[in-house]
């Protein structure tokens, strides 16, 4: 639900990682341990709609972001699943106990202090999907019913803060703005040097099949290559990809969601892992025992985007029921 308001992984990581690791060490979990978990667990945020990653495909394929938002919430769901299971699993062979028994009176308390923050996805994610407003007017009255939120209702921002905040925003735009642009001259440079072409050709050539899973697998792993190291990975890579996705005839809602799948791989897997590296330093743990602690939950992101490449309903399920 955090992540779900934020949109970055990184973002959610920083604002829930301080909460969580400290509360799972006191339970006896080990600190490398809660630290990797946290590190994974944030990538739920980015597939739980509103996503930055999304919002930077659909700038640069020119994809439905309201179709984009809705194909991440199986998905997203779906994984949290999987690292539940998989945390169970680890605490049952390590005899790990559960940090707290669930309260459905707790769930309720909690729930009606978060109906409010809660509405800014929702009414983004809806007005986009019905057609209400475009995703640029989407910003904007995703800022106002914030503003509205942090000035009138709680009064936990002031002018002076407001200022600040502005002043960051504008430079974080001009920072998006600079790659989108930049990914867009580059995708026109290749165009030209018909590299795509050459690349889509290339891809027929080595897999002559019907089927486009071996396809979506080698570009995938190619992505997941270059996602290691580096960070801005949508924009770099799509202007090369799209034309051999149009090519092959290729769902772009389907791939999208693999690509902000593989994103969240990328972020928790060495050499650069920036994911893991923040978790590790809010912890305080050292780098390489987190690494080690990170292997089963990392098996188990690929287990998953396997899953989706192969049974790809789990992401079009929902757009293709709503819109």
């Amino acid at each position: 639900m955090f992540g779900g308001m934020i949109g970055t992984s990184v973002a959610d990581l920083a604002g829930s990682a301080s909460i969580i690791m400290p509360k799972m060490k006191q339970a006896g979990y080990p600190g490398p341990f809660a630290a990797a978990l946290s590190a994974t667990s944030s990538g739920i945020g980015i597939l739980v709609p509103p996503s930055s990653p999304m919002i930077l495909y659909s700038a640069v394929t020119g994809t439905s972001l309201g179709a984009l938002f809705l194909a991440g919430v199986v998905p997203g769901l779906v994984l949290a699943g999987m690292l539940m299971t998989t945390v169970a699993i680890l605490a049952r062979r390590h005899g790990w106990q559960a940090m707290q028994g669930f309260a459905w009176s707790e769930l309720l308390r909690t729930g009606k202090r978060a109906l409010l923050p809660m509405g800014l996805p929702t009414l983004i994610v809806g007005g986009l999907v019905f057609g209400i407003f475009t995703p640029s007017e989407a910003g904007a009255f995703a800022v106002a019913y914030a503003l509205v939120l942090a000035m009138l209702v709680y009064r936990t921002l002031s002018f002076k803060q407001l200022r600040k905040v502005l002043v960051e925003a504008t430079v974080l735009t001009g920072e998006v703005m600079l790659v989108v642009g930049f990914s867009v001259a580059l995708g026109w440079a290749l165009s030209e040097a018909r590299v795509p072409t050459a690349l889509a050709e290339l891809l027929q050539t080595i897999f002559p099949f019907e089927s486009t899973v071996p396809q979506i697998m080698l570009m995938l792993l190619l992505a997941l290559i270059a996602g290691m190291i580096l960070d801005p990975l949508i924009p770099m890579i799509m202007p090369v990809l799209l034309p051999s996705l149009l090519a092959l005839d290729i769902d772009l809602v389907h791939f999208g969601i693999l690509m902000v799948v593989t994103v969240v791989i990328g972020q928790v897997t060495p050499p650069v892992a920036l994911a893991l590296i923040v978790a590790a330093r809010i912890g305080k743990e050292d780098i390489i025992e987190t690494f080690k602690a990170n292997t089963p939950f990392l098996i188990s992101m690929v287990l998953f985007l396997i899953l989706l490449i192969f049974v790809p309903s789990i992401v079009t399920w929902l757009p293709n029921l709503v819109m």
